[in-house]
């Protein structure tokens, strides 16, 4: 077969073998990892108070600063020595309910076989109000860790929003697809992070997304309204005054509400 006209010249990448097996650790460090750790920078405000992280704390300590009161470890290995909790994140039934105020999950759903349960978990185990921080990868060699039969899913955008909307409302969902043609091929070498620059990190092609990253809220319950009844009556010198009374649809009452009355509106 002959090359086409305009064929390009592949050089050191015309191989069938990647130039790297180690996610570009031995290069200068992983590519994924120039889009991981901007989004959780951008986002370090998000976690404060108690965080919970899977495997080690490294990203709750570097972007957590001063804000973080509570650091945990998951896992499901219990011979992890960082580990603060060894649980399954599909079904923790041993973590609380609203007990965190950040989860940061990064590149870790792909390897857990049912994300729908996870992320189900997750949003029973966050306060109200409180973040989770995701990262999954849309394209990227399978996970020497867990092998073959280990590693399951690679997502796009439209594949994560499937997946949080289940559990998280849509309007508190902000998914983004990151990375383009170019990252992908030297991703899928073994590349390390410098051989590209930032103008190539820079440009994304949601047809050819590398990362897709995933901000989801815990709604925070609406307000309850009480009402606040003000009621004409007659003191021990027959003169009215207006003496207020408080109802609440969801507490017991002492009396009834009076028969004429001026209502006012006001916030739990």
């Amino acid at each position: 077969m002959e090359a086409p006209a305009d064929g390009l010249d592949l050089g050191d990448l015309r191989r069938v073998t990647p130039v790297s097996r180690e996610w570009g650790y031995d290069r200068g460090g992983p590519i994924d990892r120039r889009y991981i750790e901007p989004f959780l920078e951008r986002h370090a405000s998000d976690i404060a108070g108690a965080v919970l992280e899977v495997q080690e704390p490294d990203y709750s300590r570097r972007f957590g600063a001063g804000r973080v009161t509570r650091s945990d470890v998951v896992d499901l290995d219990p011979a992890n020595p960082r580990a603060t909790l060894v649980s399954d994140l599909r079904a923790a039934a041993n973590i609380p309910s609203d007990t965190y105020d950040c989860v940061i999950l990064t590149q870790t759903i792909h390897v857990i076989d049912d994300m729908p349960a996870v992320a189900a978990e997750v949003a029973r185990i966050l306060k109200p109000g409180g973040v989770l921080l995701a990262t999954l990868p849309a394209a990227s060699r399978v996970c020497v860790e867990y092998g073959e039969d280990g590693d399951f899913w690679r997502v796009t955008a439209a594949g994560a929003r499937a997946v949080f909307a289940r559990a998280f409302p849509h309007d508190h969902l902000e998914i983004e697809s990151l990375g383009n043609v170019l990252v992908n091929a030297a991703f899928m070498f073994g590349l390390g992070a410098g051989e590209l620059t930032p103008d190539e990190y820079g440009f994304s092609d949601p047809y050819y997304p590398a990362l897709i990253t995933v901000r989801a809220r815990k709604p925070r319950p609406p307000a309850v309204a009480g009402i606040l009844l003000y009621h004409r009556v007659a003191d021990s010198t027959g003169s009215d005054v207006h003496r207020p009374w408080h109802y609440h649809p969801d507490r017991a009452q002492t009396q009834p509400p009076p028969a004429a009355c001026v209502l006012r509106r006001c916030r739990a």
